[in-house]
């Protein structure tokens, strides 16, 4: 087993970057595929291909689909209206038409080579209107956000560097709330009156990403086997959230902002909508670095994670690319998505481990460039 350069067709322009690295597999190297729903998978690959096909915009602009995986596309929409899916068609269309390849930005023989996470779309009480118990604007995409460089951080934005340029659509109890929807993409909104509302990613403001729970990590304010989601507010809120506040400050460290659309949540069995513009599916979804990898791109990944419960099993899924983050930088990474609601963000705050990222490359255009 030989172990090269990243230099697949459709991106040979990132061989001259260096940093990843592509080691051949069969199927046959990768433990428990067998035993994985493929059925599933080709499902929520589908809904990526729909999208391929159509040369719909993603929302979020990442790497070009390929010539081989616009291909693939049709083809799966093809098998798709045939109709009488199974598991086995589904892995024999995988495998017929993807060669798999153990990505590490870390050079030959590094062991393991990923890093997982995991995110999820919280469930949050808010309101149309501010209120003494909803005192947090989400914002709106801004008029001005392409005309501005660089665009204002998160304590500009907070302070009004934006008046008249981005209106609230909803409010929501405090800023440690806004913050962390803005850490997870997206969220469901509760009315008082039960109606139900979703926030879509409507644009950041192109600042750079700093996880803050990293740095309470680093301070030695949380042990990092203590850190979590939950953990994470309830910090911010016990230092407060006004201006001199320790939990305002750390929170202005990440100067990342993201805006938000709103829409009414007709269907709540769906998952949010992710960066390609495909709604993700808990436990098959996952966001990557797109500047790297296109969306739809299927991943076999493999760990021992906290995923079912507080302990740790095996996990050995085929995931579909469908989604990203500005947090989700590298080959290798990984950002897996739990589904939505309390118990799918404890499952996905202790998500922080080692793994093995294998992406599906399309057959015949896994060759190197040299």
């Amino acid at each position: 087993m030989t172990t090269l350069p990243f230099a697949p067709a459709f991106a040979l322009e990132l061989q001259d970057r260096g940093g990843v690295w592509l080691t051949p597999l069969s199927f046959e190297d990768l433990a428990g595929f067998g035993e994985d729903d493929h059925l599933a998978a080709f499902r929520v690959f589908v809904q990526s291909c729909a999208l391929i096909a159509e040369k719909t915009p993603p929302l979020r602009k990442g790497a070009a689909a390929s010539t081989a995986l616009a291909a693939i596309a049709n083809a799966a929409l093809r098998q798709a209206g045939q109709g009488v899916l199974d598991a086995a068609r589904g892995r024999r269309f995988f495998e017929t038409h993807f060669r798999p390849y153990r990505v590490s930005a870390h050079g030959p023989g590094a062991d393991p080579a990923g890093f997982l996470t995991g995110y999820y779309e919280p469930i949050v009480e808010g309101s149309l209107t501010a209120s003494r118990d909803f005192t947090a604007p989400v914002l709106a995409r801004p008029d001005n956000l392409e005309s501005l460089s660089p665009y204002p951080s998160r304590a500009a934005i907070e302070t009004g560097a934006l008046k008249g340029h981005a209106a609230p659509v909803v409010w929501l109890r405090d800023r440690a709330e806004v913050f962390l929807v803005q850490v997870q993409g997206s969220a469901r909104v509760r009315l008082a009156d039960g109606k139900n509302l979703r926030l879509l990613y409507a644009g950041r403001n192109g600042q750079p990403y700093t996880s803050i729970g990293r740095i309470l990590i680093d301070s030695g304010e949380l042990a990092e086997a203590d850190m979590s989601l939950a953990a994470l507010k309830n910090w911010i809120r016990a230092q407060g959230q006004t201006q001199g506040d320790a939990g305002l400050a750390l929170m202005h460290r990440n100067k990342s902002y993201v805006f938000f659309a709103l829409r009414e949540d007709t269907d709540p069995a769906a998952g949010p909508t992710g960066g390609q513009g495909t709604g993700l599916t808990a436990l098959r979804s996952i966001a990557i670095d797109r500047a790297i990898w296109p969306y739809g791109l299927p991943f076999w990944i493999t760990a021992d994670l906290p995923w079912k419960s507080p302990s740790v099993s095996p996990f050995r899924r085929l995931m579909i690319a469908q989604d990203t983050g500005s947090a989700i930088t590298g080959p290798a990474r990984a950002d897996i998505f739990f589904g939505s609601g309390d118990d799918a963000g404890a499952r996905a705050g202790d998500i922080r481990h080692a793994g093995d990222v294998v992406v599906l490359l399309p057959a015949g255009e896994d060759r190197t460039g040299a």
